[in-house]
């Protein structure tokens, strides 16, 4: 059982690292000026959305194992390179599809 909530984490953690490159508010509820999101906004909404996984990742260690163990700055590192990885899908969706697409549509 505990095995399918690592896999269900994972899973929201992929759509979390996504979720900036697909949707044009900010922080999902504010229209930018002038309707478009700049990439600094999508950046800040990446950062919060990985350090609020991070947040929900010691909530269920803790909630697990009863302890939270400690972690060095490596650890840090890593699983912010690993949240870059699962942003990858939405980043060229975002700047290297949807041009494409939108292209094709004009014609």
């Amino acid at each position: 059982m505990s095995s399918l909530f690592i896999w269900i984490f994972l899973l929201v953690a992929v759509l979390a690292a996504n979720l900036p490159w697909l949707g044009e508010r900010f922080f999902f509820f504010f229209n930018p000026p002038g309707n478009t999101k700049r990439a600094w906004m999508r950046l800040l909404e990446w950062l919060v959305l990985y350090l609020l996984v991070g947040l929900t990742a010691v909530g269920l260690e803790q909630k697990a194992t009863g302890e939270r163990y400690a972690q060095d700055w490596e650890f840090y590192v890593v699983t912010l390179c690993l949240f870059v990885v699962f942003a990858i899908p939405g980043f060229i969706y975002r700047y290297q599809l949807r041009p494409i697409l939108e292209r094709q549509r004009a014609h």
